[in-house]
């Protein structure tokens, strides 16, 4: 199986500078999901993944993507406003999503200084 990411560049490796450039271009394409994956790529996944795991990993990041986006445009409340229900909800989801990017970060970025 391929791999079937946007830009063969996203490899692990890229700097911060090189990965928010990579954001910003695809976020342009209209690719915010891909250039999540890319990030998520370029922080954990190792150079020499074979394509399989790149292609999975692939499915699973942008399968929860989809999850997270139906999810919230089917449990928010009618109407153009957003309701009481919809903030806690909105809110709920930022707090689940806080804690994982603050678990992740522990796990796989580098801690800044020196030791």
């Amino acid at each position: 199986m391929s791999d079937k990411t946007t830009n063969a560049s996203s490899k692990p490796g890229l700097s911060r500078a090189q990965l928010n450039e990579l954001t910003r271009r695809l976020t342009k394409e209209g690719k915010l999901i891909e250039a999540g994956f890319s990030g998520l790529r370029a922080a954990c996944i190792a150079a020499d993944a074979p394509p399989e795991q790149l292609h999975e990993m692939r499915l699973a990041f942008f399968a929860g993507a989809q999850h997270l986006f139906v999810s919230i445009m089917s449990v928010l409340d009618p109407g153009s406003e957003p309701t009481d229900a919809d903030m806690e909800r909105m809110s709920n989801i930022d707090a689940e999503l806080r804690a994982f990017s603050q678990d992740f970060e522990l796990r796989h970025v580098p801690a800044g200084g020196r030791a």
